[in-house]
């Protein structure tokens, strides 16, 4: 064996004493034994030494093992439950409803997303129908309005009379391509209506949706309500980063029933997303805020 020389101000410390509890033994970096010196004779005593150090290693390792094991089965356990069956981690229902879990349709052969850096002109290439939001648990869902397609006259009928005729010339002089809708009526008596409206290029899009507000900051009441009012309770910035979302609430006193709707502009598509309910309490806002944030994830 080769001896260290100290340097002029070096002191040679005593070697440190094993740990009581070495450590787990990592596996070696694979290396070439040939490039590697050949090990010098290994005195009785320090093999004895190294087969004590070796047992002991083996006992913590082995107690380490059943103890990680032991806490994957309970995490597995855990993340295997509902959140509503883990002690502590229940959350009270916050009024929000229950909607299938959403995923993307599936684009033609070669078709971009409609932000990608391939699709400048923000086209959506899937199925308008696939891109509409499914009514979530509970509904009774609307025969006529069943995620199809449907009609300007239909779309139409969501305004007052006397707006009707001249929404219905604009939408044929903007190049509309395709309507898609959904309706559904919620056990507690809310109506739901979500409509798509799909046009030949974004410049269009954007024609029709800024023709929808008079005044260039409230839209065109809809039928049976008063002018709208900004949704004071709609707080939310977190979106897909090229749509546009407007949100309104019918103030009251609104009447027999309570209006919110909401425009998303989605770069050649429209939205227009309505949730009424009849009587005092008017139309809760989770939900409908769930609504408007869920359609317009679809279209981004």
């Amino acid at each position: 064996m080769t001896e260290q020389t100290a340097g002029p101000t070096d002191t040679v410390a005593p070697p440190a004493a094993p740990p009581l509890v070495p450590p787990v033994p990592q596996d070696p970096p694979q290396v070439l034994t040939a490039d590697l010196p050949e090990p010098a004779p290994v005195q009785a005593a320090a093999a004895r030494s190294q087969r004590r150090v070796l047992r002991a290693v083996a006992r913590w390792t082995a107690a380490v093992l059943v103890l990680g094991g032991l806490g994957a089965g309970t995490a597995a356990g855990i993340t295997s439950m509902e959140r509503t069956d883990v002690p502590g981690l229940a959350t009270r229902d916050d009024g929000r409803w229950g909607y299938p879990r959403l995923s993307l349709p599936a684009l033609p052969a070669g078709s971009p997303r409609p932000y990608s850096d391939s699709n400048t002109a923000e086209v959506h290439h899937a199925d308008l129908r696939r891109l509409l939001l499914p009514a979530p648990a509970g509904a009774t869902v609307d025969k006529k309005l069943d995620g199809g397609w449907t009609d300007i006259a239909q779309y139409a009928s969501e305004y007052p009379e006397a707006e009707r005729a001249d929404l219905t010339q604009q939408l044929e002089d903007t190049a509309l391509r395709h309507i898609a809708a959904r309706a559904w009526t919620m056990p507690d008596g809310t109506s739901s209506r979500v409509y798509l409206l799909r046009f030949n290029s974004v410049a269009y899009a954007t024609s029709f949706h800024d023709d929808l507000f008079e005044n260039g900051s409230l839209p065109i009441p809809l039928d049976g309500t008063d002018e709208p009012s900004f949704d004071e309770d709609w707080t939310s910035t977190a979106g897909p980063q090229f749509t546009t979302a407007h949100v309104y609430a019918e103030a009251e006193p609104y009447g027999a029933e309570q209006v919110r709707h909401a425009y998303v502009l989605a770069g050649d598509t429209v939205a227009l997303i309505v949730h009424s309910r009849k009587g005092e309490a008017g139309t809760e806002a989770v939900p409908f805020h769930q609504t408007v944030i869920l359609q317009n994830q679809l279209l981004g």
